[in-house]
């Protein structure tokens, strides 16, 4: 759905126009980020889906570097180059390009380049209610281009995350669930396994390696899978780094050694995640499964409740939200709040916005603490399709 013939340019560039005029009329500062992004940065963070699908290459002086896959990574460079404080409250809006592989035999809503318009906001100490403004400006931007029929789907990482607290689950095993949950059409096969003892993952590396793996010393145990790679001519170009195959090989090995996941636990979660409908409703199922746990806390309902009421007093009709449990997105960089703004005549798998709360991302940019951070961005050809009709579209 590339924007290819004169007549679709201009329509776009009309309607970023008009949402760009949304954003800074908010107060969100226009800034526009390099297209050309370092490439270890975005491999750290953006998760295993999407880093295969990142447009990686090395230019004349070995520098190792990408197209950007979206916008979110470069506006957190750029607000660090900006300020010495990482902390500093700031609001920013962009438009552009960013790029993503697509299997042979993706449809037309899911081009290797794409157009987005989005805002980020840093160091706001009201979360809550920078996440119910940054979702209010979206909506109000694509009404005002045109869009009548949306509606919006919210997840909570933290919350899920809450809730493998209250199930009393080791650290391993909550960093195992939680690495498992970025992939939602497979946790559930997961959760069963993890209860059986049958998900320990297959690795196609000897036994000998992995056992000489110990997380007390991780730089022996990186030179020793360095060795083993280059051993084998295994480049790293594109993949994840050392340090995070390392990491992932070790945690193979322990996980062995750990006796399966509670089923009482796994129960709990695996009734948590099945929770979906209606947002006004679904603080209830989960306030009704928390307080029957041990070690239940009102504080993520608290939170829940709070935001409801804050997209309400900013407009949102909360008879188009619903609430997923196990919708948690697939980038690896989101900390809590996701939520997606759906166009009936698209269809599920082509939300045209997408966004949500990331506030560790800024330290793997290059920040030496965590800052609240929350963003959104709109697919502008997508929001075109579902305006004019996707059948009209001719890109």
């Amino acid at each position: 759905m590339a924007a290819e013939t004169t007549r679709d340019f201009e329509a776009l560039e009309a309607q970023a126009q008009t949402l760009m005029s949304v954003f800074t009329k908010a107060g969100y500062d226009a800034v526009a980020p390099a297209v050309i992004q370092p490439a270890d940065v975005f491999l750290d963070v953006i998760g295993e889906s999407l880093r295969a699908r990142t447009y990686v290459f090395t230019d004349p002086d070995g520098a190792e570097l990408c197209l950007r896959p979206d916008l979110t990574v470069p506006t957190c460079r750029l607000h660090l180059a900006r300020h010495a404080d990482p902390t500093t409250p700031a609001r920013y809006c962009y438009r552009g390009a960013a790029f993503r592989f697509q299997p042979q035999g993706a449809d037309a809503s899911h081009p290797r380049e794409f157009r987005q318009a989005g805002i980020e906001r840093f160091g706001d100490t009201e979360r809550e209610a920078a996440e119910a403004d940054v979702i209010a400006i979206v909506i109000r931007a694509m009404k005002k281009v045109g869009l009548k029929d949306w509606s919006l789907r919210l997840g909570d990482l933290g919350l899920f995350s809450s809730i493998l607290d209250v199930a009393g689950i080791s650290p391993r095993w909550k960093k195992r669930l939680d690495d498992a949950f970025l992939k939602p059409l497979a946790f559930r096969e997961a959760l069963k396994a993890f209860a059986t003892g049958g998900g320990v993952t297959r690795v196609s590396m000897p036994e000998a390696l992995l056992s000489s793996l110990d997380s007390a010393d991780p730089a022996a145990s990186e030179a020793t899978v360095a060795a083993y790679l280059e051993e084998k001519s295994i480049e790293l170009i594109g993949t994840r780094p050392l340090s995070d195959i390392t990491e992932h090989l070790i945690g193979i090995r322990e996980s062995r050694e750990e006796k399966p996941l509670d089923t009482t636990a796994a129960d709990l979660i695996g009734r948590y995640v099945g929770i979906s409908g209606p947002a006004r409703t679904a603080g209830a199922k989960i306030a009704e499964l928390v307080n029957g746990a041990p070690a239940g806390s009102s504080e993520a309902l608290e939170m829940y409740d709070r935001r409801l009421a804050l997209l309400a007093n900013a407009g949102i009709d909360l008879d188009r939200v619903t609430f997923s449990a196990e919708f948690g997105r697939t980038l690896a960089y989101y900390s809590g709040l996701v939520f997606e703004v759906r166009a009936k005549t698209l269809g599920p798998q082509s939300p045209v916005a997408t966004g949500g709360r990331y506030d560790g991302l800024m330290r793997a940019a290059g920040a030496d603490v965590d800052v609240s951070a929350v963003g959104a961005a709109i697919h502008t050809e997508r929001l075109l399709a579902a305006i004019q009709g996707a059948s009209s579209w001719a890109g």
